[in-house]
């Protein structure tokens, strides 16, 4: 997926927003906005997924900003919030939908898109949530599919439900890769995040997108070896939310793929008909 044009404002928005969550100068601050955004008209047109322009611009913002991880502290905080919900309703989760819905509802931990708000209360959201359902379920088509899976992970605070869609994949038989990004970018799930909660040991395979690159989606230019490998053998890539949506929508060389998101803003909406809000697992063969 290419970058829509209302990926612009928003983009730069998510710029100014990290900026702000490490420097209290707004001179500062808008000196970053500026470079970013020069950066951005630039590359804007470039025949590459959105992704790819969208890190170039993060990578300037960070470097700029002198901190390799601007969202840690929020990071930290979505995880103990995911925790708090798996505590209460781990008990409920006992199948392959059920762990599916309960990773889409976590990926709405994510500051990567202005017109999304994280909640403040997210133990009542997820009841909410998980009582409502998926708004488009293909879980069932996909459970059959799962003899080798690449999961592609997004954000911290989902990543503990992802863990928990890892384990009951790999306790039922599958052989999983699990990738997180190569550095931080975003609120982005890293090694770090991963072998914090021990997917080092729930998995087949834990391995980064990158190395050391900070690197939304999957860009298959920059993928670590064990990644290729894993990919040229995978019987379903299981990707959660919008970045890896939009760097594998236009790919026809994956085996079948899991998109597993919440819809969250209108050029993603608008690509899949999907209204922004809903709740999504839907597979692509």
């Amino acid at each position: 997926m290419k970058l829509a044009a209302d990926c612009t404002d928003c983009l730069i928005s998510r710029v100014e927003h990290e900026s702000r969550l490490c420097i209290d100068d707004p001179l500062r601050v808008s000196e970053i906005v500026d470079a970013c955004r020069n950066l951005l008209e630039r590359i804007s047109a470039d025949p590459v997924p959105a992704p790819v322009i969208a890190s170039r611009v993060h990578r300037l913002a960070y470097r700029m900003i002198g901190d390799p991880d601007p969202y840690r502290s929020l990071k930290k905080g979505n995880n103990a919030d995911a925790a708090a919900v798996c505590r209460a309703v781990r008990g409920d989760l006992a199948t392959f939908h059920d762990l599916a819905l309960a990773s889409v509802i976590g990926n709405t931990l994510d500051y990567g898109s202005q017109a999304h708000t994280v909640t403040d209360n997210f133990v009542e959201f997820f009841r909410r949530e998980f009582a409502a359902g998926l708004t488009v379920d293909d879980t069932a088509a996909m459970e059959p599919l799962t003899s080798r899976v690449v999961y592609l992970a997004d954000n911290c605070g989902e990543i503990v439900f992802d863990a928990l869609f890892a384990e009951y994949l790999k306790k039922n038989g599958s052989n999983v890769t699990f990738v997180v990004r190569g550095a931080p970018i975003l609120n982005d799930a890293t090694m770090e995040d991963a072998v914090a909660l021990g997917l080092d040991r729930r998995v087949d395979l834990l391995t980064p997108n990158t190395d050391g690159i900070a690197e939304l989606g999957l860009n298959r230019d920059l993928a670590v070896p064990a990644l290729a490998d894993a990919l040229d053998s995978a019987t379903l890539v299981i990707a959660k939310g919008m970045a890896n949506y939009e760097s594998l929508s236009d790919d026809r060389d994956l085996p079948p793929v899991a998109y597993l998101m919440s819809v969250k803003c209108g050029p993603i909406s608008a690509e899949i008909g999907i209204p922004v809000g809903s709740r999504v697992a839907v597979l692509r063969e």
